[in-house]
């Protein structure tokens, strides 16, 4: 019976709660049905002094949930164009979080390919079923999170991540990608055997 992931998980080092996070399950309860999708990809974003942090330049109201209190999502919009969800991290007050980039489908898969599909004229069987949440933006628009999940309290609301008790799996760690600043940190952590990873492989851990 999956749990969910108590907000003392989040209240740690960062680098910490992103290796951790891999295996747990990403929820999300919408009045069109329950969509989920077990975490095989996350990366890293801590502190002022990390400049691909949201927090690089200070507080502002956008990086507001950052300085908050640990386990609440962090959504914003990326080039205008995809949302994208993050777990915030560390004590109240220090600015960090984990942004989820990949997930295996596990609940609503037809609900996913819906979402996916629409508007685009692609038929909904088209899409391959590791394909379904790889990468940070499709997760998001599967699962049907948008800026009216950002500040949802992860411990308690319904967009929450579950431990479900799975055995463990090799984990691989990389430099983050998809950034022009801070890219040489290895603190890129994945499920090393899933086909659902959105970027490269590298330096099994």
């Amino acid at each position: 019976m999956r749990r969910v992931l108590p907000r003392d998980f989040y209240a740690r080092p960062t680098l910490d709660v992103a290796r951790e996070l891999i295996g747990k399950v990403l929820v999300h309860d919408t009045p069109a049905g329950t969509a989920s999708g077990i975490i095989v990809e996350t990366e890293a974003y801590v502190g002022e002094s990390d400049p691909a942090c949201h927090a690089a330049p200070g507080p502002t109201k956008r990086n507001a949930p950052l300085y908050g209190p640990p386990g609440v999502a962090y959504v914003y919009l990326n080039y205008g164009i995809h949302y994208l969800v993050n777990a915030v991290t560390e004590p109240d007050g220090w600015p960090a979080a984990v942004l989820i980039r990949a997930l295996e489908p596990l609940e609503g898969e037809a609900l996913m390919r819906r979402r996916r599909t629409r508007g685009t004229g692609r038929p909904a069987q088209e899409i391959r079923r590791p394909s379904l949440c790889r990468g940070p933006g499709n997760l998001t628009r599967a699962l049907g999170i948008s800026l009216n999940q950002n500040l949802r309290d992860l411990v308690a609301s319904d967009l929450r991540i579950e431990d479900p008790g799975m055995p463990f799996r090799q984990i691989g760690i990389s430099t983050r990608i998809g950034i022009n600043v801070g890219a040489d940190r290895p603190w890129r952590f994945f499920a090393a055997d899933s086909e659902a990873v959105s970027g490269r492989r590298q330096h099994p851990a």
